[in-house]
């Protein structure tokens, strides 16, 4: 449709205290944590992830305030939006039609007001529906700029692909280490992260999730005489498995 899918999600907080990983221990001496608890901080990441071609924008933050999550979601989207080839008069137009935008809340049972006058739609934006996401501040300046948010039920985390990306991320940057300040964590995801976009990995639905549920519907036992099945296979009468051995009667 000639649009953009960016998926955005805040990962964290991560504690600055040995994190759980795998090492290596002599036998019989397993790995040992402190058990002083040190408030060394903690930090999270701000996460934009592009599907189609795997590329993430990222910021490490100590928090994740509205003060914070808004300017540079807003600076990350206008970047995004001044790369994307302009249409031409006709797909313009097309896009900027009501009817455009509206498709987008088909089905849904809350759906926000959208502008009188409307921009050519160009991206979507795939994130949670935590109350900062709903401000109204920040759904008028995402339709002002051709940004459709489409916001996750509640546990439904699973539809943003962003949380994907970020359990990846986490675990690079984190597993097994033992940081002492928040400083140290954010330097962290932030190597991790740019060591992801060097050589980053598309995302698509589907995979092995979607190979169980393929096996699955495979399991179900059809039936004949319609395309009814059955989860489970019916039991055959043994009415008709009996057989007559020496004047005497045997079921198989």
């Amino acid at each position: 449709m000639g649009l953009e899918l960016w998926c955005e999600d805040e990962a964290g907080p991560y504690q600055a205290i040995p994190q759980s990983g795998a090492s290596w221990q002599p036998e019989g001496e397993p790995a040992r944590q402190p058990h002083e608890y040190v408030r060394g901080g903690t930090a999270k990441l701000l996460t934009l992830l592009h599907p189609a071609s795997g590329v993430v924008r990222a910021r490490p933050v100590t928090s994740a305030t509205n003060a914070v999550l808004h300017p540079w979601l807003k600076a990350e989207l206008t970047a995004i939006l001044a790369t994307l080839p302009p249409l031409s008069a006709t797909a313009a137009k097309l896009h900027a039609h009501r009817s455009f935008w509206e498709v987008w809340q088909a089905g849904l049972s809350v759906r926000f007001t959208l502008r009188a006058t409307l921009p050519p739609l160009r991206l979507l934006l795939v994130l949670d529906n935590l109350r900062g996401h709903l401000s109204a501040d920040l759904v008028c300046w995402l339709m002002d700029h051709g940004v459709m948010p489409l916001y996750t039920p509640v546990a439904g985390s699973w539809l943003n692909m962003a949380e994907s990306v970020q359990r990846i991320l986490v675990r690079r940057a984190l597993s097994g280490q033992q940081p002492e300040t928040s400083d140290r964590i954010m330097d962290w995801l932030a190597a991790t992260v740019r060591g992801w976009n060097a050589d980053p990995t598309p995302f698509m639905w589907g995979g092995k999730r979607a190979a169980r549920r393929a096996r699955g519907r495979a399991r179900r036992h059809a039936l004949g005489g319609s395309g009814a099945c059955t989860r489970r296979p019916i039991r055959r009468s043994r009415a008709g498995t009996r057989t007559l051995t020496n004047g005497k009667l045997h079921g198989n």
